[in-house]
């Protein structure tokens, strides 16, 4: 039987975690999709490809057998993804994990909840990516990378082999990043950016190599 989703918030990245959804119930019907959920209440009636913003957060509560999906993140929220998700007080076992059917994903890959994995992306063995994750499509995670907790990947970005990505990172699409390098919790890559040594923690690094240009 299908299990009831709900995706917050009404962002790019919501309804594009959409499309994943759609593309498993085309293969196989998994989700009942009961609309998103928006705090702002302007959203509520837009639609995107047929599903409706249908309220706000407090639908979850006359739901309590529905899962969700928050995706919340962007360049400009990313460092504080973690308290906007912890706000909606719902348990672990509620949110969904969503992996597009196009994915290609190693046996001993661990995915964590609450992650969507969009279109043609690689996740890699050995590969661990945790919690309320979001990975756009075309992205490779190469062999026994690690993608820590609250962390945004954009698209078409190559991770190399035993890379450490740490919590709540922002990798702007289009970047690559050398094997055995570390990113510090809390930091954004810029687009296109070629990361090929450490970047500490709480930074914007941009650039071919990538370099800090920012401290938080």
């Amino acid at each position: 039987m299908p299990r009831k989703l709900f995706l917050f918030p009404f962002g790019g990245n919501a309804r594009e975690a959409l499309l994943s959804v759609l593309e498993i119930n085309r293969i196989s019907q998994e989700w009942e999709i009961a609309g998103f959920l928006d705090d702002n209440s302007l959203t509520h009636g837009q639609q995107c490809c047929g599903v409706m913003v249908v309220g706000g957060r407090e639908l979850l509560d006359g739901f309590p057998e529905a899962m969700l999906l928050a995706v919340p993140g962007s360049p400009q929220n990313f460092r504080t993804r973690d308290k906007i998700i912890a706000s909606l007080s719902i348990q672990p076992k509620r949110f969904a994990t969503i992996v597009h059917p196009s994915t290609a994903c190693s046996p001993d890959a661990k995915i964590g909840f609450n992650t969507v994995i969009m279109a043609n992306s690689v996740i890699s063995c050995g590969v661990s990516v945790g919690n309320h994750c979001i990975i756009l499509p075309n992205t490779v995670v190469s062999h026994d990378s690690t993608v820590a907790d609250y962390c945004c990947l954009g698209s078409n970005i190559s991770v190399s082999g035993s890379v450490g990505i740490g919590e709540k990172c922002y990798i702007g699409s289009g970047s690559r990043m050398r094997e055995h390098i570390t990113i510090g919790a809390g930091t954004l890559v810029g687009l296109g950016s070629n990361v090929v040594s450490d970047i500490p923690s709480g930074v914007i690094a941009i650039g071919n190599p990538a370099k800090v240009t920012h401290v938080f």
